[in-house]
């Protein structure tokens, strides 16, 4: 086990010789050892108390807690910081080098684009009905990519390579929302709050792995907040929002397989009186283990991102040995367009 869901009010977790209880009226039901945890992650109210959450963060198990009806409000504690300070100095002085900063966020766009591009090209073989969008999406793509490869993507501005990740981001939701039954409503890519099935679980799984990769990067001694394709801003933490760019398809592609194989199913969801999509027990219940699956595959690949990264700014090294390494089992078809570890 990474990760423990806590989905049904009136649990209790208590700390008790190096693992994790979880006890309901009193009673214990469970008892999960820390070496088999890596983070807890609270849906429902639950009760614990301050020794049992310093004994988390000791134990380097990161816990995200939501709040809200909806879920729209999260708190995370993020287990133990990297012990090095001299990563966060360097990490500043890199923050503020506009040449630097776009060397590493050009990394970041391409393996995105390549992972969108490849769940394009999976759609396409899967849905011949759909093969205009489809390519239409892949064009644009291919186009990008050539961009940034063209004009040598470290060299560019920061400001390009964004333009650049937006309109390859564009055109592949408008592909990517062609693959889902009209009668679900999903239009494109809108997040506060989700207006339909689809987005409340992109959003969900997105939460998640964000909260992932922020642990990622603190347990490595780097600062989330301190971002480079996003730039820094007021409560947000930017450089996990960089981390897990390359792997936000992996959530796309297993909402897509959710909804397509009904694991997913609009009864699953309900509405507030604002009229924003609510995910209902069963769908969380059935996304958590989706997810949880995902995160296993996405963790060492991101926790390499994120060791490249502190290495090249302790040893001053060229911020090109920071590589990106999304690979997520596939053939191998463009394999050789990856970064290697």
């Amino acid at each position: 086990m990474n990760t423990l869901y806590i989905d049904r009010p009136g649990y209790e977790l208590r700390w008790r010789d190096g693992a994790l209880q979880l006890r309901r009226d009193g009673e214990l039901e469970r008892t999960v050892p820390a070496a088999l945890l890596q983070r807890v992650v609270l849906r429902a109210d639950t009760l614990l108390s301050s020794a049992t959450l310093a004994a988390l963060a000791d134990a380097d198990i990161g816990l995200l807690a939501f709040g809200g009806r909806g879920g729209q409000r999260v708190a995370q504690l993020m287990g133990k910081p990297g012990a090095d300070a001299r990563l966060r100095l360097a990490q500043c002085d890199l923050a503020l080098q506009p040449s630097a900063s776009a060397a590493i966020a050009a990394r970041l766009v391409r393996a995105k684009l390549l992972g969108q591009a490849r769940l394009l090209r999976r759609a396409l073989v899967q849905r011949l009905d759909l093969r205009k969008p489809m390519l239409d999406g892949l064009d644009t793509l291919g186009l990008t990519l050539a961009q940034l490869r063209g004009a040598a993507a470290s060299a560019l501005p920061i400001g390009s390579l964004r333009g650049l990740e937006g309109a390859g981001a564009a055109a592949y939701f408008r592909a990517y929302q062609q693959l889902f039954a009209p009668a679900l409503g999903f239009v494109g890519r809108r997040r506060r709050p989700p207006p339909d099935p689809v987005n409340a679980a992109l959003s969900l799984g997105y939460t998640l792995l964000h909260a992932q990769a922020a642990q990622v990067l603190w347990s490595q001694g780097l600062d989330p907040a301190l971002g480079f394709l996003h730039a820094p801003a007021y409560s947000r933490a930017s450089l996990a929002c960089d981390l897990m760019e390359p792997w936000r398809v992996q959530v796309d592609q297993l909402v897509w397989d959710a909804f397509r194989e009904r694991t997913l199913r609009p009864e699953h969801f309900g509405r507030d009186g604002a009229g924003a999509c609510l995910m209902g027990k069963p769908a969380r219940a059935a996304l958590y283990p989706l997810l949880h699956l995902a995160a296993r595959r996405s963790e060492p690949a991101m926790c390499r991102t994120a060791r490249a990264l502190a290495r090249a700014l302790l040893a001053n090294s060229a911020l090109a040995a920071v590589c990106v390494d999304p690979a997520d089992g596939d053939d191998g078809a463009d394999r050789s367009e990856q970064e290697a570890p």
